[in-house]
C-alpha cells in the first residue's frame, strides 16, 4: 500500500458518497484542475482539496455526494480532466504547425 499513489483514507467509512482521497505525489495543479470538475457535477454536494503540509507531497481530495459514490465522481473528474488536456493538447499542436507553416511561406 506504500506504493501507491491513490488511496482512500479511512477506507472502513460506511458512506460511499463521503471519501476522502490522498494523491502521494501531486499537489495544488490537480487539485484545483479536479475540483473544478467534480463541482459541475449536480450530484456532487461538496468537493475540495487540502495540502497538508507544504514539506509533504501528497494532496487530499474530499467528496460528497447526493447518490452516487465519491469515487464514481472522482472517476468521472479525472475522465473529464483527461479529455479535457487531450484537447488543450491537440489544439496547441495545430496551433504550433500552423505557426511554422506560416512561416516557412515568408
Amino acid at each position: 500500500m506504500e506504493n501507491r499513489r491513490l488511496v482512500v483514507a479511512r477506507e472502513d467509512e460506511q458512506d460511499d458518497r463521503m471519501k476522502t482521497f490522498i494523491f502521494k505525489g501531486e499537489g495544488h495543479t490537480l487539485g484545483n484542475a479536479l475540483r473544478t470538475l467534480i463541482l459541475k457535477n449536480p450530484d456532487v454536494i461538496f468537493c475540495g482539496y487540502t495540502i497538508p503540509h507544504p514539506s509533504e507531497n501528497k494532496l487530499h481530495l474530499r467528496i460528497e455526494t447526493k447518490e452516487m459514490s465519491a469515487v464514481d465522481a472522482l472517476r468521472e473528474g479525472l475522465e473529464q480532466l483527461q479529455s479535457l488536456s487531450d484537447h488543450v493538447l491537440e489544439t496547441f499542436e495545430t496551433a504550433v504547425s500552423d505557426f511554422k507553416s506560416k512561416q516557412m511561406e515568408v
